[in-house]
């Protein structure tokens, strides 16, 4: 690896390049990888759980009121500004 003037890394031209492993050798690895990645995974406790879900069931009913409660305003200005349909209109 060789620095070009804007100080950025970059390959040296003259670098010996590496044979692309093949379809299964990159398959296997991909396997492995995903394996290590599932041995971090940390499942939470029931108590965590419980948590998790109460807080996001708060934030779907939070999100609920706002969108009804821009619903009803609209609809309000609506009426307001055009009028309420099928009004008699002598």
């Amino acid at each position: 690896m060789v620095q070009d003037e804007k100080g950025e890394v970059v390959a040296a031209s003259d670098a010996p390049r590496t044979k692309k492993p093949g379809f299964f050798s990159r398959a296997s690895t991909f396997i492995r990888q995903v394996f290590g990645e599932l041995r971090k995974v940390v499942t939470p406790t029931r108590q965590e759980l419980v948590k998790y879900t109460g807080v996001v069931l708060g934030f779907v009913v939070v999100m609920m009121a706002v969108v009804y409660g821009l619903d009803v305003l609209f609809v309000w200005l609506t009426t307001i500004v055009f009028g309420t349909p099928g009004g008699a209109a002598s």
